[in-house]
C-alpha cells in the first residue's frame, strides 16, 4: 500500500496544481506526466461515532465529505452518517471492516476490546500531545504501526482529527483526595479507564450520545467528554456541576478516517491522494478550531452557567501517573506488534520530551513567568 505521507509535506498550492492537471518539472528539466483519473462517480456512506454536527468531533467529517467532494469535481460523494443512524457509535469498526460502509470516523481506543494496541493510536495517559503525535504518526513509524494492526481486518486509517490536551471531566461530587476515587463510576475510554479501575474507580464505556442521560440518573458519577467548545454544546454543565483539569488521560487524542480496503483499492490514483491530503487537513483544521473556541467556551460555562473550576488535587495526579506507568507498558504486551508498537511510542515520546523540553515547555514556563512581573 503507498504510503503518501512519506518524506515531504504536501502544500496546498501542490495539491491544488495536481488536480488540475499542472505538471511540475522533474530534477532534468523535463515535465511529470500527470496521474490519469477515470470519470466514474463513487457514492460512500461514512458513518460515525458522534451525534449529527456535533461541534469539532462531528463536524470534522462532513467537512471532509464537502472538501474530498469539491476537490474531486463530484466524482467522491460522501454521505456522512451520525451515531445511531446507520450503526450504533460502537459499532462503527466492525461495519466498516465487513464493508457496510466504506468510510467511519471515530477513535481507536473504542476498539480496544478487539485490539488492545488500538489504544496507542489514540491517545495514553500521560503521553504525547497532539502535535507529538502527529510527529510520530506521519515521521516517526507510527502510521505504518497503524495500518499493519488494521491489515487484518480490512481497513485502513488516516489521522482525521485532534482535540489537543482534553479537559480533566465532569463529576457530580468533589474529588479532593485519591479516596475519593474509590468507587467513582465513570465514564472513560481506553488506557485511562484502566488506570481509574486500579486506582480504585468503576470505568464505563458509552456512546457520547448517552453520557447526559446517564449523569442525569445516576447511572454514573463523572464522565470525561473532549473541552469546553465540544462540553458546552452537550449541555453537560446543567447535569454535573464540578469541572476539573487536566486532561491527564487525553493529552492529544487523534481522531481517524477508516476505510475499508476494497473500497480504498477500487479508488484510482487521484482519488485516494485527494483523501490522503484531505484527511491531514482536517487533522490539523480541527485542533485549530478546538484552539480557538475552547477559551471563549469555558468562560461562558463559568460566568454564565457557574460550573466550578477545579484542578485536580496533587496526590491524585500523582497516583494516576504512577500507575500508568506500567499499565501502559503491561497492556502492550499482547504480541510481537503490541510490542512494536509500544517500544515505538515510548522511543519517539522520549526523544520529543528532551526537545520539548527546552523549547515548548521551556517558552512556556518563561512567557508564564514574565506575565506575573
Amino acid at each position: 500500500m503507498r504510503d503518501f505521507f512519506h518524506g515531504r509535506i504536501i502544500s496546498v498550492a501542490i495539491v491544488l496544481a495536481f488536480l488540475v492537471g499542472c505538471t511540475p518539472s522533474s530534477e532534468d528539466g523535463e515535465g511529470v506526466a500527470p496521474v490519469k483519473s477515470s470519470s466514474q462517480v463513487f457514492r460512500w456512506k461514512m458513518i460515525t461515532t458522534w451525534p449529527k454536527n456535533l461541534p469539532g468531533l462531528g463536524v470534522g467529517p462532513e467537512r471532509l465529505a464537502d472538501h474530498l467532494r469539491v476537490m474531486s469535481n463530484g466524482r467522491l460523494d460522501i454521505k456522512v452518517y451520525g451515531a445511531g443512524e446507520l450503526v450504533g457509535g460502537m459499532e462503527v469498526f466492525d461495519a466498516v471492516s465487513q464493508g457496510t460502509a466504506e468510510m467511519g470516523h471515530g477513535a481507536a481506543y473504542y476498539w480496544r476490546g478487539k485490539i488492545p494496541a488500538a489504544q496507542m493510536f489514540a491517545t495514553v495517559p500521560f503521553g504525547m500531545t497532539a502535535q507529538e503525535m502527529n510527529g510520530w504518526l506521519h515521521y516517526g513509524g507510527g502510521l505504518e504501526l497503524w495500518r499493519e494492526l488494521y491489515e487484518p481486518f480490512d481497513i485502513v486509517p488516516f489521522t482525521t482529527g485532534n482535540s489537543g490536551v482534553q479537559m480533566g471531566g465532569w463529576f457530580n461530587k468533589e474529588i479532593l483526595s485519591v479516596d475519593d476515587l474509590q468507587g467513582l463510576k465513570m465514564r472513560i475510554p481506553g488506557l485511562g479507564g484502566e488506570v481509574l479501575a486500579r486506582a480504585g474507580g468503576s470505568p464505563q464505556q458509552l456512546p457520547l450520545a448517552e453520557v447526559y442521560t446517564a449523569l442525569q440518573t445516576g447511572v454514573i458519577d463523572a464522565t470525561e467528554l473532549v473541552g469546553p467548545y465540544n462540553d458546552l454544546a452537550q449541555s453537560i454543565h446543567s447535569v454535573a456541576k464540578y469541572y476539573y483539569y487536566p486532561g491527564w488521560h487525553e493529552p492529544g487524542s487523534t481522531l481517524e478516517t477508516l476505510i475499508n480496503k476494497d473500497a480504498w483499492e477500487s479508488l484510482p490514483p487521484d482519488l485516494q491522494e485527494m483523501i490522503a491530503v484531505a484527511t491531514r487537513a482536517i487533522n490539523e483544521d480541527m485542533l485549530s478550531e478546538f484552539t480557538a473556541k475552547n477559551n471563549a467556551a469555558l468562560n461562558v460555562l463559568i460566568e454564565e452557567h457557574g460550573v466550578e473550576l477545579r484542578a485536580f488535587p496533587e496526590d491524585v495526579i500523582y497516583k494516576l501517573r504512577e500507575i500508568s506507568k506500567g499499565l501502559v507498558k503491561e497492556s502492550m504486551q499482547e504480541n510481537d506488534l503490541s510490542r512494536r508498537i509500544y517500544s515505538s511510542y515510548m522511543e519517539f515520546l522520549e526523544s520529543v520530551e528532551n526537545y520539548h523540553r527546552i523549547s515548548e515547555q521551556a517558552f512556556l514556563e518563561a512567557r508564564a513567568d514574565a506575565s506575573t512581573n
